[in-house]
């Protein structure tokens, strides 16, 4: 991007930066993508136990390569067969850090994530002792109206074409609940079960994120 878009995505990254401060989250802004894998760099420690969601926005930034350095007590879950995915996702529960993204971060400090298995929203909840989430600056919008529409619109179609789900979205490239109410969608196979709204944390910096002046992820 040229030097007054960078400008302008800088400040509106400020912008949700102060508000999730003020929600008891750490915020950390980072121009590229290779400035992020440095600061996820910076957080960790050797030897943690880490855990992750799928993630788009892990990948592109290096971040997955990273983690299957060998520095860290990685869980991987592409290793575990289908019939020991529970125990893979119990495991990271008892993890020191947790690795993420966000399907939609307001500028009012608010986290908005859908999942299906739901592995990933629970995990943002409670259990590892440190979330650190990238999250890229297509992902910010004004409020959870604009999130919940981003979802429909952009990242479930995008996810269910990525994991080969057989949902309407899918086919289509938009929710058949757009239109209609935050958690109105498919009557059939779904990747959209549970919703996530992260806003005031009572433990202060448990979740950390980190916003990036590139598009990332879906």
């Amino acid at each position: 991007m040229d030097k007054n878009t960078l400008e302008s995505t800088i400040k509106m990254l400020e912008r949700t930066a102060k508000a999730l401060r003020e929600n008891n989250m750490a915020a950390y802004i980072c121009e590229t993508k290779e400035d992020a894998l440095r600061q996820v760099e910076e957080l960790l420690c050797d030897g943690a136990k880490i855990g992750s969601g799928g993630s788009m926005s892990l990948q592109e930034c290096g971040v997955m390569e990273l983690l299957k350095s060998g520095r860290y007590n990685f869980i991987d879950r592409t290793t575990y067969p289908a019939e020991k995915m529970g125990d893979c996702y119990a495991d990271m529960y008892t993890a020191d850090f947790y690795l993420c993204s966000s399907n939609a971060v307001t500028e009012k400090g608010e986290l908005y994530n859908v999942d299906g298995n739901s592995n990933r929203v629970s995990a943002i909840c409670f259990g590892p002792k440190k979330v650190i989430m990238v999250v890229g600056a297509n992902k910010i919008v004004a409020n959870l109206d604009e999130a919940a529409n981003r979802v429909k619109r952009v990242a479930a179609p995008a996810n269910c074409i990525r994991l080969g789900c057989n949902t309407y979205c899918k086919e289509t490239g938009v929710c058949m609940g757009v239109d209609k109410g935050m958690t109105d969608g498919c009557k059939g196979d779904t990747i959209c079960c549970n919703y996530l709204i992260s806003s005031k944390q009572r433990h202060k910096d448990r979740i950390n994120v980190i916003l990036v002046a590139e598009t990332l992820g879906y």
